[in-house]
């Protein structure tokens, strides 16, 4: 009797380590283990702890196996909880292995009775599960939503060190639908609780999730510390361990940085890991190769790397490839194009970017939505459970009130997405051009605005107006017309930023709106798309259409204090004065006071 109860407490110690000190927990789990004793209960325990330290440190294969027999061990001990955990990390070893849809089917018939016998962390494991696993199968909305629920019972003081695990996993959320910022929140949150752990996969992940944020803000020099760490951790259970070291995502940034022999040695690290191991690996392994190529100057053998995977990347259906990998993924290959002078499929990529970028955005919408309602549903129903846990019959009406809750959510999520889908189908692109509609504009103008007020930097606005229009219309028809619109709206997209917004503004004018970009600089910008523009050759009906130029006004937030009205009527009236003094140039806001003032 001894022996048993002393291998029970070596197993709950090793529980209640396994997120703050990792390699104590699976010290104290192995001696447990080692007991001997038989003890279905204790080695239940002891072995869900060696698994699920497995999965984080070994291969999910391995860590499976541990699993199944932590299953039996508990199927014996007639441990629901234990039981009910134990599932749970089965399906989380099979999403890792790829088996998306398998694992979702898995965990959730362990919802219900779980949320009635678990509690604080060990609930927060199984919440944290089901999202990860619709995580893995590219629905955010409910990721989030069960991420957040597990948050709370998981704080600092009840977690047990979990509350770190669900701050990686919101961050790597985060990301996925584009709020880079929101991550690096997270990451930071992360960071500042693993000083009091020692768990350096932890440590790891998160330093992964704040390279890829930092990339994706432009800001990749920025992570450069943060590879060098990682890199110096060895793939052991002292270090970052052996599943998803990221050696993709580290030889991005470092070539986003400039680090090109660092994002080879990276890459050759990849390939020496083995083949991709997820569908997100292979795209991000791909944009890797072709943005080594593209420092290289060998944007042909870039392209080679790309093309083999450009219909995976289009491809909605594959489970496991998220919007932002695929979205990189586009990126790179319309730069590819790009250095291959061919903007016609680079413009056809970027759209391709700015399709699966606006997906991002309507889905962290769905997202807050989802997360608001799953919460107030899962309080109301916890409310029920806690007044009713003593009675089993009170216990089978609150099961009863879940059923109903989830299908209600279930209409409600319908709801929500089929709104989503019809503000999707709504025009916001120019059809001749592919550029964003006036529409579009006159909703990201405020937004724009409001955030360069916000961070006190400036937003420049460039208005641009084909000279002479009327007159090729004239003289060669309203499809050399077109033509001539298409063909500038394919250099602004192809010349401007990603953070940049390139509008038809109407008729012959167009609109580029430039963050963090004052009037000067936005003036440069379009003096050089005037100089390539006057280059152009295009013809019609075999006939030459000669003498494009354009005129443009530049403005900007500092220039011009106010109303996002009052912006655009500040570069409108830059290149009224442009066009009078003789078209074919670039004017500024301030230039057109200087005017103003000395008339």
């Amino acid at each position: 009797m001894a022996r048993t109860s002393t291998a029970q407490r070596q197993a709950r110690r090793a529980w209640n380590l396994l997120h703050v000190d990792a390699p104590a927990a699976r010290r104290a789990a192995e001696r447990a283990l080692a007991s001997g004793t038989g003890d279905a209960h204790a080695d239940g325990w002891a072995r869900l702890v060696v698994g699920m330290h497995t999965l984080l440190y070994g291969t999910a294969a391995e860590a499976e196996t541990v699993l199944r027999a932590a299953e039996r061990d508990f199927l014996r001990a007639r441990e629901r909880a234990g039981l009910i955990l134990a599932r749970a990390q089965i399906a989380r070893a099979r999403w890792r292995q790829g088996h998306f849809q398998q694992a979702l089917s898995q965990v959730l018939p362990l919802r219900d009775e779980g949320l009635a016998v678990l509690r604080h962390e060990q609930r927060a494991m199984l919440l944290n599960t089901i999202a990860g696993c619709y995580s893995a199968y590219g629905d955010s909305a409910q990721a989030f939503a069960y991420m957040f629920e597990a948050l709370r019972d998981a704080g600092p003081r009840r977690g047990r060190g979990f509350d770190t695990v669900l701050h990686c996993n919101l961050s790597h959320e985060l990301m996925q639908i584009g709020d880079y910022e929101q991550g690096l929140r997270h990451v930071a949150s992360g960071l500042e609780r693993c000083r009091e752990l020692d768990n350096q996969r932890l440590t790891s992940v998160l330093l992964i999730n704040r390279v890829a944020c930092l990339t994706e803000l432009g800001r990749a020099a920025e992570a450069m510390p943060d590879v060098m760490t990682l890199r110096a951790m060895p793939a052991t259970s002292d270090g970052r361990g052996r599943i998803e070291p990221g050696f993709e995502t580290l030889a991005i940034a470092a070539l986003r940085a400039g680090e090109r022999a660092l994002g080879a040695e990276l890459l050759d690290e990849a390939v020496a890991d083995g083949p991709p191991r997820l569908p997100d690996n292979h795209l991000e392994r791909a944009a890797a190769h072709a943005l080594l190529a593209l420092a290289q100057r060998k944007p042909r053998r870039a392209l080679d790397t790309l093309l083999p995977l450009q219909t995976t990347a289009e491809d909605d259906t594959i489970e496991g490839q998220s919007l932002r990998i695929r979205a990189q993924f586009f990126d790179v290959l319309s730069e590819t194009w790009q250095a291959l002078r061919r903007p016609g499929p680079a413009l056809i990529a970027l759209r391709h970017w700015q399709d699966l970028h606006r997906r991002q955005v309507q889905l962290a919408s769905q997202a807050r939505y989802q997360a608001a309602a799953l919460q107030t549903e899962l309080t109301r129903l916890q409310h029920r459970l806690d007044e009713k846990d003593a009675q089993r019959r009170a216990t089978e009406r609150a099961r009863g009130a879940l059923v109903a809750i989830n299908e209600e959510l279930s209409r409600r999520v319908r709801e929500v997405q089929a709104l989503q889908e019809a503000l999707r189908q709504q025009a916001t692109q120019d059809p001749l051009t592919g550029l964003f509609n006036r529409r579009h504009l006159n909703e990201t103008l405020p937004q724009l605005h409001a955030l360069a007020l916000r961070e006190g930097q400036p937003l420049a606005l460039v208005i641009i107006d084909l000279d002479h229009f009327k007159r090729v219309n004239d003289r060669h028809g309203h499809a050399a017309g077109d033509q001539i619109l298409t063909a500038f709206g394919e250099l602004l997209a192809t010349h401007s930023r990603r953070s940049d917004v390139a509008c038809r503004y109407g008729g012959e004018e167009f609109c580029l709106l430039m963050p963090r970009t004052d009037a000067a600089a936005a003036r440069r910008k379009a003096q050089a798309l005037l100089r390539r523009w006057r280059t152009m050759q295009l013809e019609c009906h075999g006939q030459a259409i000669d003498g494009l130029s354009f005129s443009a006004g530049a403005a900007d937030t500092w220039l011009a204090p106010g109303s996002p009205d009052t912006l655009l009527k500040a570069a409108d009236d830059a290149l009224l004065a442009a066009k009078r003094a003789g078209r074919n140039r670039v004017g500024t806001a301030a230039q057109a006071i200087a005017q103003g003032t000395s008339a």
